[in-house]
This record gives C-alpha cells, structure tokens and sequence, in this order.
C-alpha cells in the first residue's frame, strides 16, 4: 500500500509532517543546514533574541532515560543571525523562523524586520520560555497574552503563529482558545513547549541533574506526551480554523501518529532529535508509514483529528 506523508497548508508543502522544534537542532548555520539537508519536512530556527545570548550556565540539559530537563536561557546567535539565514536559504522546503524577545518591544522590532524583507517564511513568536530566570511565561498571563497578539497583529500583516506553554486545565484551555480565535491572521500554533520547572535529582551525588535555577528547568521527552497529547487535542478541537503543530514526547512512528490522531496538523522533534541527530526524521517517518500502512492509512487526512472516545 503507497503511503503518502505530504501535506499542504498555510500554501506550505511538506514532504513530510517531521520537523525541528526551535531550541533544538537550529543554533547554528551547520544545525539548521543539517535539518534542511535531511528527511525533516521544514526546518525551524532557535529562538532568537534582539542581540546575541550565551544562555544559562552549565549544565544546562541532561537527558534521561523518560526524556530530558533543561534550562537553556535562550541561548542564540542574535535575530540578524537568522534573518540572514533566512534570506539565504533555497525554500526547497518551508522554513520558519523563531522569535522570543525578551520584551514586548523587541518582538515588534523584531517582527517589523522580518515584514521588510518580504520573505516566504513563517514566524513563531516563542510565548512560553520557562527557562528565563525572573521572566514568566507570556502565555500564562492571558490579558498581557491578547495585548501582545493585538500589537503583533498590528505590525506583521502576514500569518504567524506561536508556541504555548502547556495548559492543564480545561477552564484555561477555553480561555486561551478563544482569545487566540480573536485573531485571523495568527494562523497556528505549536502545542507544547516544555514542561516548565521539574526537578529531577542524581540519586548517587543527591545532587540536581542541571545548574541553572537551583535545579529546576523544563522536561521533555516520554514524560510530557500526554500532557502535549492533551493540549494539540483541547486547540485542536477549539480553534478548528487554525493548525496545531504538536511537540512533545515524539521518539516514534507511534507517538507522531498520535499527535496527528489528536488533531496536530505537523510534527516537532525535541528530545529525540538532541539525541539521535538528523537521522530520527527518516526512521520516525519509515515508522509512521508502516503503522499507517498496517491500518489501511494512505493519507495524514485519513486519520487526522479522528481520536475515538468513550463519550
């Protein structure tokens, strides 16, 4: 049975629903030329900054055998970095271009520049970095959240999404679905960023995995697919004209069929990719065709949105 792994959105096309998550995979020209050469169906870049930052000390990231903790601080080259990138790059497949600003300001500035040079593509405005000491997520604060979007609407004419933090209880999935729904030029939005602020200790030192923050940082990996499981199902179902990209938990053909079975347009790789390399793409998806092929899938819309409940 032919399986076809393409889709078309946004007037995108993608051989593949496989993609990087920003902050892995994207610091560098030699990251992002490594996920543009490969099986991935796009490639992202890392969240950049107005000016250039080294991020929080070492160590930062570990991985462990359900995933990973990290506390990264943004760690990049500076925006112009990447927008030079980006403006050298042969959109031979899409490519997106991540911004988290430190300050309201510096996403309108940023953003502005990225409308100047009329590009083809796409910004995720990062909402949800938990790894800033002192700074909160955007996104858990839901008034300062539409004031943003309201500004970001102002200033960039074209589609753009966002990357949310993970939500946890259905009140809140509501809240934010319709104030995100207020918007018709914010056009996706990945679901979820890590799991903020875990703490995962070395049995034999009784010591912390990680410097930054005492400890504490963001899990990714086997512990935080429900929870994005979850989250790409609750916006998918409640924001039916927008995509939900998802992320979060992703190390086979099993868990990407879940994310798109839940309703996720597109595919990120975190965790897995930081430790399998660029090679995790085409496994991921010779896995995910086989799994399709063995339930009578042909296409991604087959299945898509489809999860069954017990309602």
């Amino acid at each position: 049975m032919a399986v076809d792994l393409s889709l078309q959105w946004l007037g995108l096309s993608m051989a593949s629903p496989l993609y990087n998550a920003s902050g892995v995979m994207c610091r560098t020209r030699d990251e992002l030329d490594a996920v543009a050469g490969s099986a991935a169906g796009a490639v992202m870049t890392k969240s950049c900054t107005l000016v250039a930052r080294e991020g929080n000390p070492e160590p930062r990231y570990r991985a462990t055998a359900l995933g990973s903790i990290n506390s990264m601080g943004l760690p990049n080259e500076g925006y112009q970095y990447y927008f030079d990138y980006a403006q050298a790059f042969d959109y031979r497949k899409p490519l997106f271009v991540s911004i988290a600003g430190m300050t309201l300001e510096d996403n309108l500035y940023m953003l502005a520049a990225l409308r100047d040079l009329r590009l083809p593509c796409l910004p995720e405005v990062n909402l949800s970095c938990p790894n800033l000491p002192g700074k909160p997520q955007l996104a858990y604060d839901f008034a300062a959240t539409a004031e943003a979007l309201a500004a970001f609407c102002q200033v960039y004419p074209g589609p753009f999404g966002v990357k949310l933090p993970p939500y946890f209880d259905p009140v809140h999935f509501a809240q934010m679905a319709a104030l995100l729904n207020r918007f018709d030029s914010l056009r996706f939005v990945t679901c979820i960023n890590s799991v903020g602020n875990g703490l995962l200790i070395d049995l034999e030192s009784e010591t912390t995995l990680i410097k930054p923050k005492g400890g504490l940082g963001g899990l990714g990996g086997d512990y935080v697919l429900p929870t994005a499981l979850a989250n790409v199902r609750e916006f998918a179902r409640l924001m039916p004209e927008k995509h939900v990209i998802g992320c979060g938990g992703i190390k086979s053909g099993a868990e990407a069929f879940m994310h798109i079975l839940c309703g996720a347009t597109a595919v990120q790789l975190g965790t897995c990719l930081q430790e399998e390399g660029v090679a995790a793409f085409a496994r991921i998806e010779r896995e995910l065709a086989d799994l399709m092929a063995a339930k009578g899938y042909t296409t991604l819309a087959d299945f898509r949105g489809r999860l069954k409940t017990f309602d």
